[in-house]
């Protein structure tokens, strides 16, 4: 634990410069004793660490002083080549070349560690059968990122011109956040429909932190996405089954077994009596999947529906039971 904070403090010197110890101790979570003690066992070592005394004092390392350490622990090392949707960025041969200087410098041990995570890791980020491509636009919208550049952008027929505040890839699917004159804002890049690079620099709001933003945002996005209830009869063995097709934000308020539904869900021939929940109702179409194991009991217009499909499949598969040996 010790060796892996000694590490970090000569890394954080390196790579911020001057730090008093109080900064030292809140980012290392110790307290400023303990950076003294620490300071004192690197100079021990050999690093020239220096200290100056007085209000504006503190600990740095002399000019031109490096190290090749790392700091990095054998599982971040690791992660470090598992592959990254770079590549769609236009970063895929930087990140290759920054890996190969990462390992060049990093201990035979986890050299070996990384190399071997590249070789027997691989993400893959597409869905099978999906042919699509990264959305055309995508390299304009990193590259206005990258530069801190305007953007003009046509959504949904609207002319306007943002400030690009970041870009998220959630599963397959890319979404630039901006600063419009509207406040803060997020497209699915792939339904722009124009992207210009303006030659405008981009000023975006003091403070601003995408993955904060994008917690609240995703969280607003899915409770604000409709629901409808339904009523169910449903057989204790269908529950896995029934969890799969209904709106995954109700999903946790399903019982696992007839043991966890409350006494006035159970029915006397042992189903269970349940609402449920879809983001719409022809997603309800589902449940016909489920055979005679879910009994629709409300709405009655979904009931009638349900009732419409089974009779069209019946209709559909009856010369196969009148005539079997014909299949």
């Amino acid at each position: 634990m010790r060796a892996s904070r000694l590490v970090s403090l000569v890394l954080l010197l390196q790579a911020r410069g001057p730090a008093t110890a109080e900064e030292l101790a809140e980012r290392l979570e110790v307290s400023v004793r303990t950076v003294h003690r620490d300071v004192a066992a690197l100079r021990d070592s050999g690093v020239p660490v220096e200290g100056e005394r007085g209000p504006a004092g503190g600990y740095r390392l002399p000019g031109g002083y490096r190290t090749r350490l790392t700091g990095l622990t054998p599982s971040e090392a690791e992660a470090l080549f598992v592959a990254a949707p770079a590549t769609p960025l236009g970063l895929g041969g930087f990140l290759a070349e920054a890996q190969l200087k990462l390992l060049a410098a990093l201990p035979p041990q986890l050299r070996e560690r990384a190399d071997r995570a590249g070789r027997i890791f691989h993400v893959d980020h597409g869905a099978w059968f999906d042919e699509t491509s990264p959305p055309a636009g995508l390299d304009l919208v990193a590259g206005a990122l990258w530069e801190a550049r305007r953007l003009r952008i046509v959504h949904r027929g609207r002319d306007r011109v943002v400030d690009p505040l970041g870009l998220v890839l959630k599963g397959p699917t890319w979404y630039l956040v901006a600063l419009t004159d509207a406040g803060e804002r997020t497209f699915r890049v792939e339904r722009l429909e124009r992207i210009e690079l303006l030659r405008e620099p981009s000023t975006p709001p003091p403070g601003f932190d995408l993955p904060a933003y994008w917690e609240r945002w995703s969280r607003a996005f899915e409770e604000g996405l409709p629901s409808v209830a339904v009523r169910v009869r449903v057989a204790p063995a269908a529950l896995g089954e029934l969890a799969r097709v209904v709106d995954s934000r109700r999903r946790a308020l399903l019982p696992a077994s007839a043991e966890e539904a409350p006494p006035q869900a159970r029915c006397a021939d042992g189903r269970l009596e349940l609402e449920i929940w879809f983001e719409r109702l022809e997603h309800a179409s589902a449940l016909l999947g489920l055979g005679a194991a879910v009994e629709v009991l409300e709405p009655p217009r979904l009931r009638a529906r349900l009732a419409e499909q089974a009779a069209e499949l019946a209709a559909l598969y009856r010369p196969a039971l009148e005539h079997p040996s014909r299949g």
